[in-house]
């Protein structure tokens, strides 16, 4: 049977480590120009402001700082422009109307990373935050004179989210909301692996996600391997032993033939190709016990600009709910989604904003 390592706070010694509990503090923190140093995830000794209001976000942690509940303090931001996101990248589109006229100072789109440093200065920010490496970090503290604090870019479901959160709360004076998150998290977490920890292996249907959103979109031959959403449920994920890491890559569909799952999982986003695929190639979908049973579905993907947090939860749940109905019989799922979005984005009945996208969770049908 698999087993599932929750998403466990981290020890004490290192939280303080990542988290600068070892901050040292100068002059009289009433005064808005008095300052702290902490140490950020890379190592690095950072002089901050006591109190820090405004800040510049880049990598991972626009969607960080959105989950911490401080998208009014931001002054710039890296990645795209918020009055074009969908409802997929969720946090972005949560704050497509307070970031609307925030200005962009970076990208990290299609795995190109870069800054501008004169738009960061014209911000004027107290901090910069970043899901970089060390040199980087340097470099943009140097170009800019505006400190940098590096967190790590957090794993789906990993101890290094923790961190990530726990940092970012310190920096920015929200410790107790951060706390509140990584609890909350592990409390998913917990519940999702405790409902499904019983079930035997050979009593688990068969699974696959496909239509995986990575680099862009693809059909039922870009496939997830070690998918936390399915590691969390010990689902009976026919790609086990492809991959010894978590991700996605492309396979042969003749493959996805052999391996003739019970349930497929899509990407929303990526229906469209394997519609299309199906008009061109029907034989194929037809020998699939997925789509000859009705057992094709779709979700939200859990990848836009990095990977989402809020969405990959509820993934968890909706599979877990067609996969072991009678472990999950006491959830309504359409209300644990809306809870688990709320939580996360401040907003009531996200599941309905999902599902007028076209991104929203149900069954998928080709003909």
């Amino acid at each position: 049977m698999k087993k599932v390592i929750p998403f466990i706070l981290a020890l004490s010694l290192v939280a303080c480590t990542v988290a600068g509990c070892g901050d040292s503090q100068t002059d009289d923190p009433s005064d808005n120009t008095s300052t702290r140093t902490i140490t950020d995830s890379v190592g690095r000794t950072v002089e901050i402001p006591t109190v820090v209001e405004k800040i510049v976000l880049l990598g991972n942690t626009p969607r960080m700082i959105s989950y911490l509940g401080l998208a009014d303090k931001v002054v710039g931001l890296g990645g795209m422009n918020a009055s074009n996101v969908t409802p997929v990248t969720a946090y972005a589109y949560a704050n497509k109307d307070v970031w609307a006229n925030v200005p962009l100072v970076g990208t990290d789109a299609a795995g190109a990373t870069d800054y501008y440093p004169e738009e960061i200065i014209s911000c004027d920010p107290d901090v910069i935050l970043c899901s970089y490496t060390k040199e980087l970090a340097d470099e943009i503290q140097t170009k800019t004179g505006i400190p940098v604090v590096a967190v790590p870019m957090g794993t789906l479901f990993g101890t290094d989210y923790e961190d990530a959160l726990r940092l970012l709360g310190n920096v920015c004076g929200v410790g107790a909301r951060a706390e509140a998150v990584i609890t909350y998290i592990n409390d998913c977490l917990a519940d999702l692996a405790t409902r499904t920890a019983g079930i035997p292996d050979q009593g688990k249907p068969s699974v696959l996600g496909a239509a995986a959103t990575f680099k862009g979109m693809h059909g039922l031959d870009g496939v997830y391997t070690k998918y936390a959403v399915f590691e969390v449920i010990s689902a009976n994920d026919v790609t086990e032993g492809l991959s010894n890491t978590s991700g996605a890559l492309l396979i042969d569909k003749e493959q996805i033939i052999v391996w003739n799952p019970q349930y497929i999982f899509l990407d929303s986003g990526g229906v469209g190709l394997v519609r299309a695929d199906y008009n061109d190639n029907p034989g194929l979908y037809a020998q699939l016990t997925a789509v000859q049973s009705g057992n094709l579905y779709q979700y939200p993907s859990s990848t836009s600009y990095y990977s989402n947090l809020e969405i990959p939860i509820v993934n968890a749940y909706y599979v877990a709910s067609l996969l072991y109905p009678e472990q999950f019989s006491d959830i309504d799922f359409s209300q644990k989604a809306n809870e688990i979005f709320s939580f996360f984005l401040g907003i009531d009945n996200y599941l309905s904003i999902l599902e007028s996208a076209g991104a929203g969770y149900g069954k998928v049908t080709l003909g």
